[in-house]
Formats: C-alpha cells, sequence, structure tokens
C-alpha cells in the first residue's frame, strides 16, 4: 500500500510520474492519522493508489442520502459502529467489516456514536454524491 508517511508529506519515489502526489513506501499508522481528525465527515486522503484513494472519517450521526454516478464505495468499519441505509433495506456494521455500495445506488450512512471508517474510492470522489451541500460537502482529494 502507498500512502502519506508523516502528516502532510508528499514524498514520490525517484523516477515516479507521480511526484508531488501522496505517495510513499512507508507504513501508515491509522490510530495515528485518525487522532489528527476532529471533525465529523470530512474524509482525509491517506494513500491513493490506481487512481482510487485511501480515506479516513470519524463519523457521528445522521448523513444526507446521496448516490454515485460513476463510483462504487468500499467502507470498512475501524471503530464503533456503523449502518448504511438503503431504500429498501438497512445495513449494519461493526469493527472489522465493510460494505462495497455500488455506484448508482442511494444510500446513507449513519453513525448513533463515534465511528472511525476507512473509504476506499476513486480519486476526486465527492462525499456527498450528486448533492450538493454547503454543511457537509467536504473538499475534494484533503491529505491528513
Amino acid at each position: 500500500m502507498v500512502g502519506i508517511a508523516q502528516a502532510g508529506s508528499r514524498i514520490a519515489p525517484p523516477g515516479s510520474r507521480r511526484a508531488g502526489s501522496i505517495c510513499a513506501v512507508n507504513k501508515i499508522n491509522l490510530s495515528e492519522k485518525l487522532s489528527l481528525i476532529h471533525e465529523y465527515w470530512r474524509p482525509k486522503v491517506v494513500g491513493e493508489m490506481n487512481g482510487q484513494e485511501v480515506k479516513l472519517v470519524k463519523l457521528q450521526g445522521e448523513f444526507v442520502w446521496h448516490f454515485h454516478e460513476k463510483a462504487d464505495e468500499l467502507f470498512l468499519v475501524l471503530h464503533g459502529g456503523l449502518r448504511l441505509d438503503f431504500r429498501d433495506r438497512s445495513v449494519n456494521l461493526g469493527p472489522g467489516e465493510m460494505i462495497i455500495v455500488p455506484k448508482g445506488v442511494e444510500h446513507r450512512s449513519v453513525a448513533e456514536d463515534e465511528a472511525h471508517v476507512l473509504i476506499f474510492e476513486p480519486a476526486s470522489t465527492r462525499n456527498t454524491g450528486n448533492v450538493y451541500d454547503d454543511q457537509l460537502t467536504a473538499p475534494d482529494g484533503v491529505p491528513i
């Protein structure tokens, strides 16, 4: 896995086509990165590979209904619990459990208590998908 070696650093191996991008050949401590996140619903990029971003996010409360027209989304719960609501059902996830939401499927995330989640999706995927919400839409590609 490639990712950020130190908070805010951007390192690319010699000869890399990704100079200036988030690229390092060092381990990433997810607990350390999560300790740097202080707001909910604001995913932070901890790694990039093959046009995909690996993001960490803290969630609490209820998110907006939305879908991603061109992107599948993977949610892996690291801490706490997460409920993914779909129009026809809900799926509860605990630590170590994941779900892949296919593109075009409307959903919302709900975390009764604080949850820590790893998200894997194509770069520049807006967290609110087809919905523009000034309070919930996070900036794209923000590293931690």
